[in-house]
């Protein structure tokens, strides 16, 4: 009999190179031989095999098999993935969280969460119960007509064995609309959506409701970054994006992304990336695209999830 770790495994395998939708709400999977650098979303992600390693803002966090850990806020990340062995790649599977659902299920269901480890990104191992209630939603892949009753129920079970745990502070915490998860969510999508404009910290510390005191130091407890290190963070990912995917050259997508200074945006580039940015781009271009033959990079050579 197979345990839930090896099932799991084996469906997971099926999935592409990258995150797949399995047609079941909020619920992905893949199955990757490298990570890419991105904005992660509100998650909840469980390593299936290997090991992946997150850059986050100042920390640097390792994942391995049987651990799951929580994204509270859109983050933007660096990445790497560790296979096991050539044959045996990265598994994973992610729940996007849904506020509301976690919100119900807190109104409706007493739970006795064990000792609290509110710190952000923190992997813990999941329990055989949650193992277990994630074979239960990953075979309904096969059962599209069984899902659209099971699968909600099975979230439920999920995010419960979730709030259980270590980190079901952070999940309460995420669910309450006066919580500092919810203030800080609020500045976070607001950067998101103004990142090449100059930042102020009063006015993002008047949008979360606090001091600017207590802003930076939840904001910073929250994404393990300060604002404007969340920004220029941002900022880079998008000028990477840029460079492999667009045409434009890298004095021109600094200014893009809100540089003022493209030598600034330069060393910040290679700072993050560890080349800078028109050498960083050729990595992944066919040696024949300098001769004009090919414009835009091979995307199979790209780092994905």
């Amino acid at each position: 009999m197979q345990t839930p770790i090896a099932e799991l495994r084996r469906i997971v395998t099926s999935a592409r190179n990258t995150w797949t939708d399995t047609g079941l709400p909020r619920v992905a999977m893949v199955c990757a031989e490298a990570c890419p650098d991105q904005v992660y979303q509100p998650m909840l992600h469980l390593v299936l095999q290997g090991t992946k390693t997150l850059s986050i803002g100042e920390e640097v966090l390792r994942y391995t098999a049987g651990r799951y850990f929580l994204v509270p806020v859109d983050v933007p990340a660096t990445g790497q993935i560790h296979p096991e062995a050539a044959d045996q790649p990265y598994l994973a599977v992610s729940l996007a969280l849904d506020l509301e659902v976690i919100a119900t299920l807190l109104m409706n269901v007493n739970t006795t969460p064990a000792a609290a480890q509110n710190v952000c990104f923190q992997a813990v191992r999941a329990p055989d119960e949650m193992l277990d209630a994630w074979v239960r939603m990953l075979r309904l892949v096969d059962r599209p007509n069984e899902a659209p009753v099971l699968a909600p129920m099975i979230e439920r079970e999920i995010l419960y064995r979730a709030l259980q745990g270590p980190l079901g502070g952070v999940l309460r915490d995420m669910a309450r609309p006066d919580g500092r998860m919810t203030q800080i969510r609020r500045v976070t999508q607001w950067i998101g959506e103004h990142y090449t404009e100059p930042l102020r910290v009063e006015p993002l510390a008047l949008m979360a409701e606090m001091s600017v005191a207590a802003f930076y130091r939840h904001f910073k407890s929250v994404t393990a970054m300060t604002p404007l290190q969340y920004q220029k963070r941002l900022r880079l990912l998008r000028a990477r994006w840029l460079l492999l995917f667009d045409t434009l050259d890298a004095t021109s997508i600094a200014y893009r992304v809100g540089y003022e200074s493209a030598s600034q945006f330069s060393r910040e580039y290679a700072r993050l990336f560890g080349l800078p940015p028109a050498r960083d781009a050729a990595r992944f271009r066919p040696p024949f695209a300098a001769a004009g033959q090919i414009t835009t990079p091979n995307r199979s050579l790209l780092p994905r999830r």
